[in-house]
């Protein structure tokens, strides 16, 4: 993978089989997946707008080709210590519904394929903690251990209306 990470579109892969593929990504030195489906873009940092009366994790907004993306830094969403963004900080854009919505990682991965033998439910220590909202599985990766996500439940129903309320007021 290229060291800084300029845009890659994953919008022409609707023909393609994205069974089993996530992209991986990094949160200090655990890695984490989403699936490839839901993956519209990766594009590297860009100048981030800050959105007053908005939660710490929702940094602000991009403009992206004429689209505002409001953007949830994955770090401080869960519950991570914030560090300073570098040249392999990353944007993953995803589609949410019917709006678009970018997740700051420390860096990106790769696009891997685990089968589905290779995904294990939630741990029930975990169950009670509100990390399995957005946890979906623990996947097995060589030797790796890979935390898969559904970006969709990373923001609950009330937090992805304080974001669009916040956008509303630019």
């Amino acid at each position: 993978m290229q060291d800084t990470i300029d845009t890659i579109d994953f919008l022409d892969t609707a023909n393609q089989e994205l069974d089993g593929k996530y992209l991986t990504f990094f949160l200090d030195s655990q890695l984490f997946g989403v699936p490839i489906s839901d993956v519209v873009q990766i594009i590297g940092m860009q100048e981030i707008t800050p959105v007053p009366d908005s939660p710490a994790y929702a940094k602000g907004v991009i403009n992206l080709r004429g689209s505002i993306i409001p953007l949830i830094d994955i770090r401080l969403r869960f519950g991570k210590p914030e560090l300073e963004y570098t040249d392999r900080t990353c944007i993953i854009v995803t589609k949410l519904e019917e709006a678009y919505i970018g997740f700051l990682v420390d860096s990106v991965n790769e696009v891997s394929v685990i089968e589905e033998e290779n995904i294990s439910s939630t741990p029930t220590v975990i169950s009670g903690n509100s990390a399995n909202t957005y946890v979906t599985g623990i996947g097995r990766l060589h030797d790796k251990v890979v935390l898969l996500v559904d970006p969709k439940k990373i923001l609950n129903n009330d937090e992805i209306k304080q974001v669009e309320q916040a956008l509303k007021q630019l």
